[in-house]
């Protein structure tokens, strides 16, 4: 019974009616629309083929929203709620019409070690209500105590495999150990196992998982419509980034950064060094980036777009290195964290501020 009526009135307050806001823009007017709201620190969402709509709660609830209700959907794992970890992104991978499989990244209790980033793979029932036949396809190697910098992105490669976006645990040096996960893009094929062609399998002291290394805490991930995969970073104080991924590549922390500790002292030997790999774009101060999401078609073809968790904005990025070119900002982009482009081929984007998921469109006789 206490199911039942948590389920209810759950989906009475998603499908609450509300006003929609216009944000002008450079390519016009556009409405800001809330199509879920009542939502508790929301942290990743995704699309069905049939319409209906999942989204990820870091306390660890999945919701379908169908129709304006939603319901929670069962089968997930024992989560570790730590800090910033908890249940964090999801996929929908390209074949899930006929595989119906959907893959999760979450914060998992590691033995003495704290919580570390792992990836979960499951089967959406045909109802939609519940996981099966779930398994954690891949954790860390060695988990670190302390709630921060789980990273946690998921992006599905064009050939299929996995790219899973790990932060340093807020232990900077690990970034640069090979030895260890922490602070890198990690690439996996569908069971977790490491492709024969990642750049270190095989090298002794290295992890075969390890696709680009020298990462702070990358918290949003997209392929190009080239299929190249781009990171964004939160830095320390100063010195966010986004970053063009390359195979074996070194992106430098904490060596190199182009921001400074929150004490105000000097990170690592400065903002270059020899061998390591520079951002094609940096915010100081921070922005505290977010979700990533590259646009096909319509006004904002080609642009990149990047949810600001501290200025409550969306980045509108273009040219060749990528730069932010415009801020779109209205009381909807409040801690915006996730984006993505819609079926219907409009931004979405989630607001944790607003506990809501919104639909950006052009505005009625914009």
């Amino acid at each position: 019974m206490i199911r039942i009526s948590f389920a209810f009135a759950l989906s009475c307050a998603l499908a609450a009616p509300v006003a929609a806001e216009t944000i002008q823009t450079e390519a016009g007017p556009m409405q800001a629309e809330a199509m879920v709201q009542g939502l508790d620190t929301p942290w990743a969402f995704g699309f069905l083929p049939d319409g209906t709509i999942l989204v990820t709660e870091r306390q660890g609830r999945l919701l379908a929203i169908r129709d304006s209700a939603a319901a929670p959907v069962s089968g997930l794992p024992d989560i570790e709620v730590d800090g910033q970890g908890g249940l964090l992104d999801l996929l929908v991978p390209r074949d899930f019409a006929q595989s119906r499989e959907l893959f999760f990244t979450y914060a998992a209790k590691q033995f003495l070690r704290g919580s570390g980033t792992a990836v979960y793979r499951a089967t959406l029932s045909e109802d939609g209500t519940r996981l099966e036949d779930g398994e954690t396809i891949f954790s860390i190697a060695r988990g670190t105590g302390g709630g921060f910098h789980f990273g946690s992105r998921l992006v599905e490669g064009r050939d299929g495999t996995l790219f899973v976006t790990v932060g340093d645990r807020g232990n900077p040096e690990e970034a640069q150990d090979l030895e260890m996960h922490n602070g890198s893009v990690l690439r996996i094929t569908r069971t977790g196992a490491a492709p024969d062609d990642n750049p270190f399998v095989g090298q002794r002291g290295a992890q075969d998982e390890i696709w680009s290394y020298g990462h702070r805490n990358p918290q949003g991930a997209a392929l190009d419509a080239d299929g190249q995969l781009w990171v964004n970073e939160h830095g320390a104080r100063g010195g966010d980034e986004v970053n063009r991924i390359e195979k074996g590549a070194n992106f430098g922390w904490p060596v190199i950064a182009y921001g400074v500790n929150y004490n105000g002292s000097k990170i690592g030997e400065g903002t270059e060094k020899a061998g390591m790999m520079q951002p094609q774009h940096y915010w100081d101060p921070s922005i505290a980036p977010s979700g990533m999401a590259f646009m096909q078609g319509g006004a904002w073809d080609g642009d990149a777009f990047v949810g600001s968790l501290k200025f409550d904005y969306i980045a509108r990025l273009d040219g060749d290195p990528l730069r932010e070119v415009e801020q779109i900002k209205g009381e909807a982009t409040s801690r915006v964290r996730d984006l993505r482009q819609g079926p219907d081929g409009n931004l979405w984007f989630l607001s944790v501020g607003n506990g809501a998921l919104y639909r950006l469109s052009p505005a009625p006789g914009g």
